[in-house]
């Protein structure tokens, strides 16, 4: 299945109760030959208006973070592990999650990434370890079916306390080496100066 096909039945879904709320689908963006992925956990209030991940204040926050490590969106592929908003944007539950994974596995397998950043701890929970924790771990590389996948904290985290900046330069520092050493497209001219 091409990306296309997957966005049109993703369009029909209601396997959850998410689907009855939501004023657009907010299935994904970016580069979808992308060697980089990231994941959040689910769509604001914005997303849902524009059907696009990332577009609000956090996302405002991920471009510059990822204009840090000489990346845009059109060197990565952002989804989410659920499609539509959760009311009042509460964390999305396990069985929404579930009901949604599908989803994400075949968005996976057409990006094919190389690297997965988990962008906060529902979906590190969800697609590195269940255990996950965020405070501990962000910033560690774990091997997942041939994938280098790992974790920051979310952009909205980071809005609501600065003080967690710092620690996510140095993972993003992390990020943007892990690139240069396994990802052979992203950068064919990445700057070798210091972030």
């Amino acid at each position: 299945m091409d990306m296309d096909s997957i966005r049109s039945a993703c369009l029909n879904c209601e396997l959850c109760g998410l689907a009855s709320g939501r004023t657009r689908l907010v299935f994904g963006d970016g580069n979808e030959n992308a060697e980089v992925m990231l994941i959040g956990e689910g769509p604001g209030e914005q997303e849902d208006l524009q059907g696009i991940p990332f577009v609000g204040p956090a996302g405002k926050l991920l471009d510059t973070m990822l204009e840090l490590i000489d990346l845009d969106r059109s060197k990565v592929y952002i989804a989410n592990m659920v499609k539509c908003r959760p009311p009042h944007n509460r964390d999305p539950k396990d069985e929404e999650i579930a009901c949604c994974r599908p989803w994400l596995e075949r968005q996976i397998k057409v990006v094919s990434p190389k690297i997965i950043i988990c962008l906060g701890r529902i979906a590190a929970c969800s697609l590195i370890d269940s255990k996950f924790k965020i405070t501990r771990e962000h910033g560690q590389w774990f091997d997942k079916g041939g994938i280098e996948c790992t974790a920051i904290y979310h952009p909205s985290a980071l809005l609501r306390d600065p003080g967690k900046r710092p620690e996510t330069f140095e993972d993003l520092r992390g990020i943007r080496q892990k690139i240069r050493d396994i990802c052979v497209r992203t950068y064919d001219s990445i700057p070798s100066g210091n972030t």
